[in-house]
């Protein structure tokens, strides 16, 4: 499937088309054999062909920036369960990456305003990026702040008015093995999450129930290993009831969701 993508790719055909095609011209061929050689060494699909889909878009992404994984189109669909019946949801979306999670929410719920936040200055230019062409796709622009999903002075303007906060945070182990894909080209700042893969979590918490209005929902995407782990964290902080978690279409635990006290 992989080298059928790329070659779909170099071609810039939809996959389908290339049931039909009679032969590939030298140019492109050199061209696919250059990125199956990338692709044998690991290099993400993604990166070389560009483009990443989640949901309803299509995301570009690259060296620099995290790619956007299926599991998390689960945590979005939550989401936009708990933003039915809100006119006008305000959204912040803490760890933004490509922009996947809150230009999703922005494109299937029109009315939403969202606010998506990103700390590292690679991934950043994605989110940016991503954003400026969904609204020149005629979705309602999403807000796209440089900063620290933990930093206490982050988005004080909207303090105990939010709907909903959702995150990917980093999660990841330190000292955890992962594929070379992940290893080698996710920014570091998208995966590490300190000795148990919580540390950014706990703080995250904190910035979430002071943003959230009373009732407003609070979803945080995590490793399979960790469902347990995170909900009892977010009961232990004391600001959230109805805690629970989520599995993902393989039966993993994925996501843990609450409400602000």
């Amino acid at each position: 499937m992989d080298a059928e993508l790329l070659l779909a790719a170099v071609l810039d055909v939809p996959r389908a088309r290339l049931l039909t095609l009679d032969d590939v011209p030298d140019d492109a061929a050199d061209r696919f054999g250059v990125l199956l050689e990338q692709r044998a060494d690991r290099v993400p699909l993604q990166h070389l062909t560009g483009r990443a889909p989640f949901r309803h878009l299509e995301l570009a992404v690259g060296p620099g920036v995290f790619v956007p994984r299926p599991e998390t189109e689960q945590l979005v669909g939550w989401a936009l369960d708990q933003l039915a019946g809100i006119a006008d949801p305000v959204v912040v979306d803490l760890g933004a990456g490509s922009g996947a999670i809150a230009l999703s929410l922005a494109h299937e719920h029109p009315r939403a305003r969202v606010t998506a936040v990103e700390r590292d200055a690679g991934a950043i230019e994605w989110t940016r990026h991503n954003a400026a062409a969904r609204a020149a796709a005629g979705d309602r622009p999403v807000e796209v702040l440089a900063g620290d999903m933990t930093d206490p002075e982050l988005l004080r303007d909207l303090e105990g008015t939010v709907d909903l906060v959702v995150s990917n945070p980093p999660y990841v182990p330190d000292g955890a093995r992962v594929p070379r894909e992940v290893a080698d080209h996710d920014p570091p700042l998208a995966l590490w999450g300190g000795p148990d893969g919580l540390d950014v979590v706990r703080r995250l918490l904190v910035t979430a129930a002071r943003l959230l209005r009373p009732g407003g929902g609070l979803g945080i995407e995590h490793a399979d290993a960790q469902g347990s782990a995170l909900p009892a964290l977010v009961r232990a902080h004391g600001d959230f009831i109805d805690v629970a978690d989520h599995p993902d279409l393989a039966g993993r635990p994925r996501f843990t969701t609450a409400r602000r006290a």
